[in-house]
């Protein structure tokens, strides 16, 4: 594993950094596209909350104007094609639950995976940005907890009937975040973001999620270490 490299010897505008931010960039514009996508088909799942799916996604969109703003300020294209492969398999097992109108499945993968996901890469990317990319992404995660906060609402008031279906859904899913992860370790170093950082900061949000919904602290033990088995 390379030395990481301390934000203060940053230089925003190397090779480099740049080569990294292309990827990591595309990510997040990628994530943000598929949270507006996802968040209008589980309008169709739920059409009594329709009206604030919309107003969701509408704010996914925003993100991902904000987010290709910071590619375009350090003059850097994102690569699409190597982020749209990297969520194809949490984008595959959206759509897969969608057709099947699996309502709890699609909301943790969306709801609590993704956004948990995005939350955690935003909190450790914050302090070592440059200082265009923090203001956004500042914005950005203010906004993310109202959309962790509409999963959690829904899935705690129906948790009962729910909670097979989310052990079923966190043992498909959270594997993949792991694997997601390691496919970014480089790049994050180079940005320095460690993933071990990362690692820590999804799994504290993941864990308040569950906890929020109604796991014990026992079950949250078991849930997570899903996310140790290989995919």
């Amino acid at each position: 594993m390379q030395e990481l490299i301390a934000p203060s010897e940053l230089d925003y505008r190397s090779e480099t950094y740049k080569d990294a931010f292309s990827r990591i960039n595309a990510i997040v514009v990628e994530g943000e596209q598929e949270a507006y996508d996802n968040y209008l088909s589980l309008g169709q799942l739920l059409p009594d909350k329709k009206d604030d799916l919309v107003r969701l996604s509408k704010m996914e969109m925003r993100h991902k104007k904000g987010f290709q703003a910071c590619a375009k300020n350090l003059e850097v294209t994102a690569d699409m094609e190597f982020a749209a492969k990297f969520f194809s398999q949490l984008h595959q097992n959206f759509q897969d639950a969608a057709a099947q109108d699996k309502v709890v499945t699609c909301l943790l993968i969306q709801s609590l995976i993704i956004e948990c996901f995005a939350i955690a890469a935003y909190h450790i990317f914050i302090p070592v940005a440059d200082d265009f990319s923090r203001k956004i992404t500042e914005g950005v995660v203010k906004d993310e907890y109202t959309h962790l906060n509409f999963g959690e609402v829904w899935l705690k008031e129906h948790f009962e009937e729910s909670k097979a279906e989310l052990e079923e859904a966190n043992a498909q899913n959270l594997p993949i975040v792991w694997k997601m992860l390691n496919e970014v370790e480089k790049d994050a170093e180079v940005m320095a973001m460690p993933k071990d950082a990362l690692v820590e900061d999804f799994m504290i949000q993941y864990g308040d999620a569950l906890s929020n919904i109604g796991f014990t602290t026992r079950e949250i033990m078991r849930l997570s270490a899903y996310g140790l088995r290989a995919v």
